[in-house]
């Protein structure tokens, strides 16, 4: 299928998530930003193809622990194609090895009950 005919196919979102992506950058002690992460994501081959529908958004895994969840949206044919073929895809980031997983909706603030 080439592009003109996948640019046609009805599109959705996609949830990705990146793991194994130290939380804190290089060399100091300032928590990866969004701009890091696509800068990331725009300089690896393996996310050439994709186009980001929103700012990724960092999460800190744990206190103790100096790792990040990385969440992504991407744009996607209804048949999940994409996504699929990231599922479970490693690369390189400084000295660490990230993991692409599929993901639900992304977490995002809880509401109150309240409201």
């Amino acid at each position: 299928m080439d592009k003109v005919e996948a640019s046609r196919l009805p599109q959705s979102k996609s949830y990705l998530k990146i793991l194994g992506i130290s939380y804190l950058c290089k060399n100091s002690n300032t928590p990866i930003s969004a701009n890091v992460v696509e800068k990331i994501i725009k300089d690896n081959y393996i996310f050439n193809n994709i186009v980001i529908t929103s700012r990724p958004r960092v999460i800190k895994i744990s206190s103790k622990l100096d790792m990040a969840i990385i969440w992504l949206n991407i744009w996607d044919v209804q048949s999940k194609t994409k996504t699929r073929s990231f599922i479970n895809h490693c690369f390189n980031v400084g000295s660490h090895i990230a993991t692409i997983q599929g993901a639900n909706m992304n977490p995002r603030v809880s509401q109150c009950k309240n409201c």
